[in-house]
């Protein structure tokens, strides 16, 4: 392995058996009889090497191997094929806590946890005051960990990993931990080990993150390699992947524009809708009665691709579909953007745009489109939709949509709250 490669993953691949029940298991380890066994692969023949002070993400839909391929390289799993070889010590931050006594105290596991990394006491004590100061869990330090809240547990296993100065750090979603102030402290120190040109090896769904802090980017597919590159282009090809509008099975490991296809929204395959290339929620709440009914929806990025993932700045559209089933009076048509914890941050209809629909006959339909500046921070959203209207004066919800699917807003640059003013500073 060259001197200035960290990590080397050399065509690994994770095989599991599949029984068709569990006595199977038992007689094939017996030897009693031949039993029916399905493989899968978890990974298939995946290769990659991270460079020393590089940044490396991975990312990939939920079941490529994103995990696996994790821990096979920290030791945890063994890989059914291939090699992996490392340069360096490695701090990991996989399932936090899990060398954890929960009889011992906090500071027993401190001293447990660094002795398991391969620390000294005396490596361990001089590191002591940046994990207690980092952890913040004043006098529980002295308790035992089962007497922990789940967030100080997570605190104190953070900041060990996190504390050891590794030459390489491993991260699999977990900067994510305790409450937003304790957040912001571990993107900071996430922030300070990327200056000080340690190596990252980088696992998550938060498409900000990876297009922030990352050099390059490696893209998981059902275990398979599908590309690695620049973060912009392999964020492409992972929010095609995920509307299942990456075109080729056999897409190559490096990045060529024409395997970046995909619709516009209105070449969808004929009797095929719009909402069937979108990420759906699978527990819509609709209501309503249904005098005009939203059959379709879309979200389009600049590009007028179907897609859940709109990058921050860019132009994009909303869209639905409606039916009427009977006569409907001036109907309004609406969308709205919550947080995942349910406050409304932004939303438009119709009727506030300026727009009289008029009546409209049953049997029609009509596509509504809401064009604008993805001004949204960085994160992920819930899109719901709506059609109202009035009955001789009365309000009346023809069909409402709650949370439809989700919005992933990517972000190489977010400003505070829950939108970006774009103000241009001047200093003289």
């Amino acid at each position: 392995m060259s001197e200035n490669i960290a990590i080397s993953v050399e065509n690994i691949s994770k095989v599991y058996k599949l029984y068709e029940k569990p006595s199977d298991r038992m007689k094939e380890a017996l030897g009693l009889k031949k039993v029916p066994v399905k493989e899968h692969f978890a990974l298939d023949d995946v290769s990659f090497q991270v460079a020393r002070g590089e940044t490396v993400g991975i990312i990939g839909t939920n079941g490529s191997g994103k995990s696996t391929v994790l821990k096979i390289i920290t030791g945890v799993l063994n890989p059914t094929k291939g090699r992996v070889e490392i340069d360096g010590r490695i701090s990991a931050l996989l399932e936090l806590g899990a060398g954890f006594n929960m009889e011992y105290t906090g500071i027993e596991n401190v001293y447990l946890n660094g002795t398991m990394m391969g620390f000294s006491n005396e490596e361990i004590e001089a590191k002591m005051d940046d994990i207690l100061n980092f952890a913040d869990i004043g006098e529980f330090v002295h308790q035992p960990v089962k007497t922990y809240s789940s967030g100080m547990f997570v605190r104190l296993a953070f900041a060990v990993a996190i504390n050891i100065e590794p030459e390489i750090l491993i991260v699999d979603e977990a900067l994510s931990v305790g409450d937003v102030f304790f957040q912001s402290k571990c993107y900071h120190k996430f922030e300070e080990f990327k200056r000080m040109g340690k190596t990252i090896l980088f696992v998550s769904h938060d498409l900000s993150s990876i297009s922030k802090y990352c050099d390059r980017v490696v893209l998981l597919d059902k275990g398979h390699k599908r590309a690695e590159g620049a973060p912009k282009q392999i964020v492409d090809m992972y929010k095609k992947l995920l509307v299942h509008q990456l075109k080729g099975e056999d897409a190559p490991e490096t990045i060529a524009s024409d395997k970046l296809e995909g619709g516009n929204g209105e070449g969808n395959e004929e009797g095929e809708t719009w909402k069937a290339s979108l990420v759906l929620n699978p527990e819509i709440v609709e209501y309503g009665e249904k005098q005009a009914e939203i059959i379709d929806f879309a979200i389009l990025d600049k590009e007028g691709q179907i897609t859940n993932a709109v990058e921050k700045g860019d132009l994009c559209r909303i869209k639905m579909k409606v039916r009427t089933n009977g006569e409907v009076e001036n109907p309004i048509f609406a969308f709205t953007i919550k947080n995942l914890q349910g406050t409304e941050i932004t939303g438009t209809n119709s009727y506030f745009e300026g727009q009289e629909i008029g009546d409209l006959p049953a049997g029609v339909e009509k596509e509504i489109t809401f064009e604008q500046e993805m001004n949204l921070q960085g994160g992920e959203y819930l899109l719901s939709l709506g059609c109202t209207g009035y009955i001789q004066g009365e309000f009346h919800v023809y069909h409402r949509l709650y949370d439809v699917c989700n919005l992933t807003v990517v972000s190489y640059k977010n400003t505070v709250g829950f939108y970006d003013m774009n103000s241009k500073v001047t200093i003289e």
